[in-house]
């Protein structure tokens, strides 16, 4: 599929409106915000992999399994109610904020994203709202005030707050990852560019907003200092809250390599199967903070899994782009998996 939408290096701020400067020349970076508490569910272990890790401060995120990791996790009976509602709010509705980060790296050059990799993430951040997977989120809702998600956005057409490209160098390894050794950032560290750069863009948080950090090829992640839980090993992303007056929602995806991140079967309707497995793990988290924001609102009780990860990695009937694309969205092709339609005890390509 030949992608039309071609985007400037800068910042885009909305649809249309864009900004030169050079992120490379942009303000030092500002400490992240104290985190969340700790969460009951922190602890679970599911087949011996920690879906949702807790540091020493109790902050927690939310990780999306490998292939190689979600193979540990048993099977859950499909029953209706799995997901079950722990009091929380959930998002109402989406705003997608892309930051793309591609500096220098500790060691071994630049972490490189290629343009059709960031057009593609883009696309997908324009096209989630009101399409099939995002309709299925209409099913979850919270309690206080009593709201569901809409499955639509505020912002007519689209669903994508804007994108900020920046080239600054990645800080000092703070941690050490396997997969990519001498390049590893933590959760820390991930918080404090997303801050830095809404800092910059002027961006504000809120609960209908999530920040998708995407790094750039080589350039690892690992939750804690301790190097728990990384990139390639444990997780392909994760997403969690900075808290504060005004929560800021953030997903860590690290570059999506097909080795760790895609599955066999798996197609690639765009031609390039790192940002195809790039959009179908920016579906998973997005979703799953859709319906688990600040990681209190619905998960499974027994193992905490959220409503990705009861169909990850899977994808169900291929029926556009010749066999190559379960999903077309404004004339887009996307290779997406599944999501868990509570109601119905299925995993579904379309929701209700």
């Amino acid at each position: 599929m030949n992608i039309a939408i071609k985007f400037a290096t800068g910042v885009v701020l909305a649809a249309g409106m864009i900004s030169t400067h050079s992120a490379g020349a942009l303000a030092q970076e500002a400490p992240a915000p104290s985190a969340p508490q700790s969460l009951a569910r922190a602890g679970l272990l599911t087949g011996g992999l920690n879906l949702t890790p807790s540091d020493a401060q109790g902050h927690a995120v939310h990780i999306m399994p490998t292939v190689q990791a979600a193979k540990a996790l048993p099977k859950v009976q499909s029953t209706l109610g799995v997901l079950s509602y722990h009091g929380g709010p959930i998002m109402p509705y989406i705003q997608i904020y892309n930051i793309f980060w591609t500096g220098a790296m500790q060691v071994g050059g630049n972490a490189n994203l290629p343009n059709h990799y960031k057009n593609l993430g883009n696309l997908f951040a324009m096209d989630y709202a009101a399409h099939p997977i995002s309709s299925n989120n209409t099913q979850y809702s919270q309690s206080s005030p009593l709201q569901y998600v809409t499955g639509l956005t505020t912002i007519p057409g689209h669903s994508w707050g804007g994108t900020f490209y920046d080239t600054n160098a990645f800080p000092v390894s703070g941690c050490t990852s396997s997969v990519t050794p001498g390049n590893c950032i933590t959760d820390a560290q991930i918080q404090a560019e997303i801050v830095r750069v809404m800092g910059v863009t002027g961006w504000t948080g809120g609960l209908n907003k999530i920040f998708l950090l995407y790094t750039g090829q080589g350039q690892g992640s690992c939750f804690t200092s301790a190097s728990t839980s990384c990139s390639y090993t444990s997780y392909c992303a994760y997403h969690g809250a900075i808290s504060g007056a005004t929560p800021i929602i953030y997903g860590n995806e690290p570059y999506a390599d097909p080795s760790f991140c895609s599955v066999a079967g798996q197609t690639f309707p765009n031609a390039d199967p790192p940002a195809d497995a790039a959009v179908n793990v920016a579906s998973h988290e997005v979703t799953e903070a859709i319906t688990d924001p600040l990681l209190t609102a619905w998960w499974n009780s027994a193992n905490g899994a959220e409503i990705g990860d009861l169909c990850a990695w899977q994808f169900g009937a291929n029926t556009w782009d010749g066999g190559l694309a379960n999903q077309f969205w404004n004339n887009h092709n996307y290779e997406l998996q599944l999501e868990y339609d509570n109601h119905n005890a299925s995993c579904v390509q379309v929701g209700p």
